[in-house]
């Protein structure tokens, strides 16, 4: 994968991921930032804060949530950025963090 597919894709990405956050927002208590291409989802409580951002030299999605780094690479099979560990892709598995910070099932990305 080039630079170009690289940001075309991980654009698409949180592009998308940033709409399902924007439409769960009355969910729960969380607020969504779009800065410079990175999502920032902030919580009051409990607080905390995630961020959701490419990284174009390692060609991933690196999401910062829960005292913890996770590192989504493309998966052409999944048609989407899947964390390797867990083999979820990249809604759910922001949801499932949202709902781990928020301390219930809250929220559903669709």
């Amino acid at each position: 994968m080039d630079d170009q597919e690289f940001r075309r894709l991980s654009d698409a990405a949180i592009e998308s991921l940033k709409r399902s956050l924007y439409e769960a927002e009355g969910e729960a208590d969380f607020e969504v930032e779009d800065n410079a291409g990175a999502l920032q989802i902030s919580f009051e409580d409990p607080p905390g804060k995630f961020v959701v951002s490419p990284n174009s030299p390692a060609r991933q999605i690196w999401i910062s949530a829960l005292s913890t780094s996770f590192k989504l690479d493309w998966s052409r099979k999944a048609n989407d950025f899947v964390l390797a560990k867990t083999g979820e892709a990249l809604k759910p598995l922001v949801g499932r963090l949202m709902n781990e910070q928020l301390g219930e099932q809250a929220i559903t990305l669709r």
